[in-house]
């Protein structure tokens, strides 16, 4: 067992694309922890979707052993993802660390994500190893990136490190900068258990697998352990560490980062932030985790009624493994039995609803994200609102509350004033513009988060030609004037197809909708009426015409009594279509609700 004061426990933090997994690669390689004939590219990342997108999903932690001034070093690293929709996993990875090796991208320089990772890390009090990537890149500016080190995060430009993770140039430098500038952990192996739940997966030979963090104490196998949140008491059949793949030990001590097997069957016995201490309770818990905020709901519904079971089977076991995503059944008169899902933002969902095709090959309808209103009512009542089709009727409604996000655009100076148009075209307040170098500048706005979601990312990339980036935090529900919008389909309100927008977009809203809806739904053999109406007032409609048969056509003469005749028979057998026939509503209907109106 390593002493305390020779282990290393650190992140590796950086902004999406700069080189976070082939840093951690390099590392694993330099340390002898993983053989060249099992060297794979992003080793860390074994989910598929992860390696198809090139992106971190899922938190990893890896053991590394490393020579360093005549002695061994445990060096525990916790791999985070870089997307602002799993700055949960990274808050959970940052609370076992001590230390951070902050990543910056020789080229695009910092970035959103690089601020808002790094704002992070201070706060859990970790000590910054700051390293600009991609140094061997043509037209790498690196004097340039660390100037804007300096001005945004007040880092000292004598500590920041330069490294290649593809060429492995410079990762020694920092294996000996984690030693020499990252404290050891204070834990003290003599005192009473405490270890941290930071993570967890489910295997379904060995059922929950549990991540921990020792602060204080020893752990071994056959030990009894308690989980103090559930007052769960177990045995210790496996533990070990991930050097990446699980190798198993006899004990854990202070300061280690591991796993451990108690046979447990379900995830959901286990909470991420608990306290493992021994039976006794003798240890203290320790200060857990904020639970995971859901931003953006949406609903997923078969399209194949038959496959609502498969559909529930398949979104429980995404649940297990993924404590951020959650689920409850619904219904729409239109698409049938489905699931409302909650997920942390827009990512998150399309990851979500990718791994359900790809793992469970379901053909699935999904109806447009929104998000969590609060509803004071007049008869007392606060409301929480996830569906648009909960939002009562106006008259009961005290005051209307939307979520509204802090969020920071890093930008060139150049492209300054397309992003404040943009911001201001969506109502944004302006918060402060920060020059970050005499290129850069960090712009930063609130805005609702309703107006975030769904495309500011692709009309930001847009407006900046592709070189802007933006991270936004939640900071609160503020009253607003909104309504529910409604679209009738033959006089039918159809819940899946119903907003909440602002008072003063909803007529153009109401009517930019109608008029994709018309393009999007086919056209049947009785006339649709399409509406969009604010309560029981229409603000806008269009009609999708019938397609006609010429009955006529054998008709090549004669009367015209004939063919009148025919006529009437034909207006009798639509107005009798028009009663009973079902209108279709393909799946591209159901996102035109996302159409701003914007021209």
């Amino acid at each position: 067992m390593p002493a305390p004061e020779f282990i290393r426990n650190f992140s590796i933090i950086a902004h999406i694309d700069h080189g976070k997994s082939t840093l951690a690669d390099r590392l694993m390689e330099r340390t002898g922890t993983v053989s060249l004939r099992e060297m794979k590219a992003q080793l860390l990342d074994d989910m598929d979707l992860e390696r198809q997108r090139g992106i971190t999903i899922k938190a990893r932690a890896v053991a590394m052993y490393h020579d360093h001034g005549g002695s061994t070093y445990e060096l525990n690293l916790i791999d985070t993802p870089g997307h602002v929709d799993f700055q949960y996993e990274v808050s959970r990875s940052l609370t076992c660390c001590e230390g951070a090796v902050l990543l910056v991208d020789a080229f695009q320089g910092v970035e959103a994500q690089t601020v808002a990772n790094a704002y992070a890390a201070m706060e859990h009090e970790l000590t910054i190893v700051p390293v600009i990537n991609k140094i061997d890149l043509t037209h790498a500016r690196p004097d340039e990136v660390k100037l804007e080190m300096v001005q945004s995060l007040a880092i000292d430009p004598d500590e920041v490190l330069g490294c290649s993770a593809k060429t492995g140039e410079g990762c020694e430098t920092i294996l000996d900068a984690i030693i020499t500038r990252i404290p050891p952990p204070k834990g003290d192996p003599q005192a009473p258990l405490q270890a941290m739940v930071f993570d967890s997966h489910y295997d379904e030979f060995r059922g929950a697998i549990t991540y921990i963090r020792l602060m204080n104490g020893t752990i071994s196998k056959g030990q009894r352990i308690k989980f103090l949140q559930t007052n769960t008491t177990y045995e210790v059949l496996e533990l070990g560490q991930f050097r990446p793949g699980r190798i198993a030990r006899d004990m854990l001590s202070a300061g280690q980062v591991g796993y451990l097997i108690c046979g447990i069957k379900s995830l959901s016995h286990v909470h991420i932030g608990d306290t493992i201490s021994s039976p006794q309770g003798t240890g203290r818990p320790l200060p857990g985790y904020k639970k995971p905020k859901r931003m953006v709901f949406c609903g997923l519904y078969p399209s194949d009624g038959q496959d609502f079971e498969e559909l529930r089977d398949a979104l429980a076991r995404l649940a297990i493994n993924d404590p951020s995503f959650e689920f409850e059944p619904e219904t729409s008169d239109a698409l049938g039995f489905g699931f409302r899902c909650g997920f942390l933002g827009l990512l998150h969902m399309e990851i979500i609803q990718q791994r359900l095709e790809q793992e469970a090959d379901i053909d699935l309808v999904q109806t447009a994200p929104n998000v969590t209103y609060e509803i004071d009512t007049k008869d007392g009542r606060t409301l929480e609102i996830h569906t648009p089709t909960r939002v009562p009727d106006m008259g009961q409604i005290e005051e209307f509350r939307q979520p509204i996000v802090r969020i920071n655009f890093v930008l060139p100076t150049e492209y300054i004033g397309p992003v404040m148009k943009l911001c201001t075209d969506r109502h944004g307040i302006y918060v402060r513009t920060e020059y970050l170098s005499p290129t850069r500048a960090m712009l930063v706005y609130d805005l609702a988060l309703a107006d975030v979601i769904y495309d500011m990312h692709d009309k930001l990339k847009s407006a900046t030609r592709g070189y802007g980036t933006m991270d936004y935090e939640l900071i609160g529900h503020f009253p607003a004037d909104l309504v529910r919008l409604d679209i009738l389909i033959k006089g039918e309100r159809v819940d899946a197809l119903s907003i909440v927008c602002d008072r003063r977009e909803a007529d153009s809203r109401g009517r930019a909708i109608i008029k994709k809806l018309r393009k999007t739904i086919d056209r049947h053999l009785f006339e649709i009426p399409l509406q969009a109406a604010i309560g029981s007032r229409i603000i806008a409609r269009e009609t999708i015409s019938a397609m006609r048969k010429n009955v006529t056509a054998k008709c090549y003469g004669g009367d015209i009594t004939r063919k009148r005749k025919l006529w009437a028979k034909q207006k009798e057998g639509k107005k009798r279509m028009k009663s009973i026939g079902q209108v279709d509503i393909p799946q591209k209907a159901f996102l035109a609700v996302l159409e701003t109106g914007e021209k």
